[in-house]
Order: structure tokens, then C-alpha cells, then sequence
């Protein structure tokens, strides 16, 4: 793993089992494994968002990467594609580190480290989504990453 600096913790974390932490963690590559990618799109201090997959807020553009892809690259060059193109210029920027002691039933994610990385570009998205305040965005995980 390559290195890497903590700029924001959240002990017991109310979306991990008992005893979790999320660690935002910036870092010039991607850390393993990679559970989720997000592709940050900035406009001075707006970011481009889209809904969620489940039908819930807007968010950072996100895919799940699946088991053989464990850095994320290839999911993330497609998630590109698809809302920037082809030419997105994606850079790698941090990630969301959910630490959880050891496995729990009803726990989607590996323990005992999950990641969920960002990416930005400064590429202007394609399709329809919403440019939002990142001010209001502080309560997404990835925030501290956008917030500088």
C-alpha cells in the first residue's frame, strides 16, 4: 500500500457494528480492497452529484466494484466514461476506510478493513445530475476529501 495520511477519523461510526471507525485517508494510490468508487467533479465550490442507486439522496456518481477489479481502476475508467467520456483525466485523490474488528452478519463489506475510494477530473459531466454546495454535503463520508 502506498502512503498514506489520515485527515479525518470518526470513532464508533453509526453506520458500522458496534466499535467501527471510518478513517478518510488521502493516498496516491488506491488502497485494497476497494469496495465502492466515487468520481468527484468540482465546479469552484460545487460538486456534481446524481441519485443514488437506491432511490436516496444525491451523491457523488458511485459503482460498486466487483471482487476481480480489488483496486478499482477498471470500474472507475467505466464510471468515467459514462458520465464525463472517454477523455475524463481521473486522478486518484483518497478514500473512506471502514474499520470493523471481524466480520458481522448483516455487514455488507469486508472486514476487517473496506475502502471505498474517490476520484476527481475536471471534466464536465455529460448527462443530467445536480451541482450542489459541498458545504451541504457534510455529512457524506467522502466529505473531508472535497472540503479542501
Amino acid at each position: 500500500m502506498s502512503a498514506e495520511t489520515v485527515i479525518h477519523v470518526t470513532a464508533n461510526a453509526p453506520w458500522l457494528p458496534p466499535g467501527g471507525r471510518a478513517e478518510v485517508i488521502r493516498c496516491a494510490a488506491p488502497p485494497r480492497p476497494l469496495c465502492v468508487v466515487r468520481l468527484l467533479l468540482r465546479r469552484a465550490d460545487l460538486v456534481f452529484c446524481t441519485p443514488r442507486a437506491d432511490g436516496g439522496r444525491l451523491d457523488l456518481p458511485m459503482r460498486i466494484v466487483p471482487d476481480e477489479d480489488q483496486d478499482g481502476t477498471g470500474t472507475i475508467r467505466a464510471l468515467a466514461e459514462e458520465i464525463v467520456g472517454a477523455d475524463a483525466g481521473i486522478r486518484f485523490v483518497g478514500a473512506v476506510r471502514n474499520v470493523v474488528g471481524r466480520p458481522v452478519s448483516g455487514y455488507a463489506w469486508p472486514a476487517p478493513l473496506a475502502h471505498f475510494g474517490v476520484w476527481e477530473s475536471s471534466a464536465a459531466p455529460r448527462g443530467d445530475g445536480s451541482w450542489i454546495d459541498v458545504a451541504d454535503l457534510q455529512d457524506r463520508h467522502w466529505h473531508p476529501l472535497a472540503a479542501d
